[in-house]
């Protein structure tokens, strides 16, 4: 088959590891993790790359996004299927199982994820972002309190900084999801760090390469949604998390 695969930055190493075994023709396309920051306003700059391989004869365009706050609900098919993991976010697809991140999620409130992508690709500067940043300053989240004061003063850069780090008090642990890729020891490692800096409990949990690995190769079965040409993906709030109309 020829597939073009849409994927967030975060699956990079683990996309890498696969579409090196697919026997698959896969055009791969990474989009900066930034552009996860601006919620549903992402949807524009995902349906533009649709749209622009819509009309390249792939068999189908794989979508290596979730709901992702509904930034994906909404986007269309041309004439090309869509296919995209049943999942909320990027840790139900790294945990293999939308069912099993909700177990989890349940006993461990409070925590904060970390995986090889997160730790590898959430630099403080998002270099690879720009081209978002004039719809929202997505990058403030991500400065340090240096650049934060270079650039808005002294008083008003401690402010935002504050504001930014707030979210930080509401957490108490950290949890790694392994998956076992190739940077994953030295991934793990700075996931330790952050959490002793920030006096969090840290734990890690393995993870699963099967719901990418199925977006690329197949089956794609219950786990994904298929949208058929002309049609569009809209929230369900319910366990499909997902379907087509």
């Amino acid at each position: 088959m020829h597939l073009k695969l849409i994927a967030c930055q975060v699956f990079t190493r683990e996309l890498e590891h696969i579409l090196a075994r697919s026997p698959h023709s896969v055009d791969l396309e990474l989009i900066p993790m930034g552009l996860h920051s601006l919620g549903v306003e992402m949807r524009p700059h995902l349906q533009e790359r649709i749209n622009a391989a819509d009309a390249l004869g792939f068999d189908a365009i794989l979508l290596g996004y979730a709901l992702c706050g509904r930034g994906t609900e909404g986007l269309r098919a041309g004439l090309t299927q869509l296919i995209l993991p049943r999942a909320h976010d990027c840790i139900g697809v790294l945990m293999g199982s939308r069912h099993r991140y909700a177990d989890y999620f349940a006993s461990h409130p409070g925590v904060y994820y970390r995986s090889p992508g997160w730790v590898e690709f959430q630099t403080p500067d998002l270099k690879l972002q720009p081209a978002f940043a004039s719809q929202k300053d997505v990058l403030g989240a991500q400065s340090t309190l240096a650049e934060l004061i270079a650039k808005y003063g002294e008083d008003n850069g401690r402010f935002l900084f504050d504001q930014y780090s707030a979210f930080r008090h509401h957490y108490s642990g950290l949890t790694y999801i392994s998956t076992g890729i190739a940077n994953d020891d030295a991934c793990r490692a700075q996931a330790q760090a952050e959490a002793a800096k920030e006096s969090w409990a840290f734990e890690e949990v393995h993870g699963s390469l099967t719901i990418l690995d199925h977006l690329v190769n197949g089956p794609w079965d219950a786990s994904f949604l298929v949208v058929p040409p002309a049609s569009q993906i809209r929230a369900t709030l319910d366990d499909g998390i997902v379907d087509a109309v």
